[in-house]
């Protein structure tokens, strides 16, 4: 049994979906996605996103990083193995530097991974637009605007009527699986 999960609409030029995006946010849709073969300059603007999130994740990392090393580093050589060499203190943040360091930047990208993971929903095995033939496309020449029908704002047809103004190529439903 298959229902559907989008109604999608192609575009030949980076400037009909361009216009497409401020069209489709404008009138207040928040689960849709634009597909272009390349990435175009402003789109993140015209479909209203915010920066991403991901670099928060990555700080937390290495923040994380950077204070283990440094906690380690005073554990060992201060209370679990206290040895004096040479006269030098049994801690110090310059000889604790370099592991800190290290450690920043693994779990800095660490921290990167899981953020990606977390924010895109992955791993997602099936997509439905993969299985459109029409969709196959959009790595070669041709442009699409997704809106999904889990939208609030989703009627069908009043989003195809608003597809249709924006001068779409062509507009049709995708499939989906329960």
């Amino acid at each position: 049994m298959s229902k559907s999960f989008a109604i999608m609409a192609e575009y030949e030029t980076p400037a009909e979906i361009m216009d497409a995006a401020k069209k489709v946010h404008a009138a207040g849709y928040e689960k849709w996605d634009v597909h272009s073969p390349f990435p175009i300059h402003g789109m993140d603007d015209a479909m209203g996103l915010d920066n991403a999130k991901v670099g928060y994740f990555t700080f937390f990392g290495g923040l994380i990083g950077f204070t283990t090393g440094m906690a380690m580093q005073y554990f060992m050589n201060k209370y679990d193995y206290a040895i004096v060499v040479g006269g030098k203190p049994l801690f110090s943040g310059f000889f604790a530097f370099p592991v800190s360091y290290e450690l920043t930047i693994l779990l800095g990208a660490f921290g990167s991974l899981i953020g990606m993971f977390v924010l895109n929903r992955l791993p997602r095995h099936h997509h439905p637009l993969l299985a459109n033939e029409r969709f196959a496309d959009v790595t070669d020449d041709k442009f699409y605007v997704v809106i999904e029908c889990d939208d609030d704002h989703y009627d069908e047809q009043a989003t195809r009527t608003l597809l249709t103004g924006t001068n779409a190529v062509h507009i049709e439903m995708v499939e989906g699986t329960e």
